[in-house]
């Protein structure tokens, strides 16, 4: 139970600002149809966090305890650091456009977290726990828990505002998130 809740709560918690996140927002304003958003996000979440979460464990049963315990530390302390860097989206999207709405979110997501924060997390935490359901099942809900509000959020107010206006306003939101998370200290 300690690995699913602490992972949960590790991944609901570095995700907030995340890329990802805007990329959730900036969907749910674009395709205004959150179900297979929330799917894609699901699926592609599932696939990074049991991979990431496999090498956890490979890495756990060929590393020496001490090492380890060093390896976890630095791990768990660069993520710390990371999460005050903040993310960006760029790149062609034409792509994504033929791959319908579900699987523009399911690659967009599965190669956003591609050495994403929270997937080093879920390799560090699987090695900290010998429970890979619990760590995969803990950092997926994490990851839903931080975005799944974006992407009701985003489809919520697309509705009623223009696309552009939304964008800026995100733009406009995770920068004041940045400028908090720097100015107040966390407790």
């Amino acid at each position: 139970m300690e690995a699913l809740l602490l992972s949960t709560g590790v991944v609901a918690l570095a995700e907030i600002g995340d890329k990802t996140q805007l990329l959730a927002l900036l969907l749910a304003a674009r395709y205004r149809k959150p179900i297979p958003i929330i799917l894609g996000i699901l699926i592609a979440t599932l696939f990074n966090h049991a991979a990431a979460a496999m090498v956890g464990q490979w890495v756990t049963n060929h590393v020496g305890a001490d090492v380890m315990r060093w390896i976890l530390s630095a791990c768990f302390i660069g993520m710390a650091v990371w999460i005050m860097i903040p993310d960006k989206i760029d790149g062609d999207t034409r792509f994504f456009e033929r791959v319908g709405i579900f699987g523009a979110t399911l690659i967009a997501f599965f190669l956003a977290e591609m050495g994403d924060k929270t997937q080093i997390a879920t390799v560090a935490l699987a090695a900290r726990f010998d429970s890979l359901a619990s760590v995969v099942a803990g950092t997926t809900i994490g990851m839903l828990l931080a975005n799944v509000p974006a992407v009701l959020f985003g489809d919520m107010v697309s509705r009623k505002i223009p696309t552009r206006a939304v964008h800026g306003a995100a733009a406009m939101l995770f920068a004041g998130l940045g400028v908090i998370t720097l100015l107040i200290p966390l407790q």
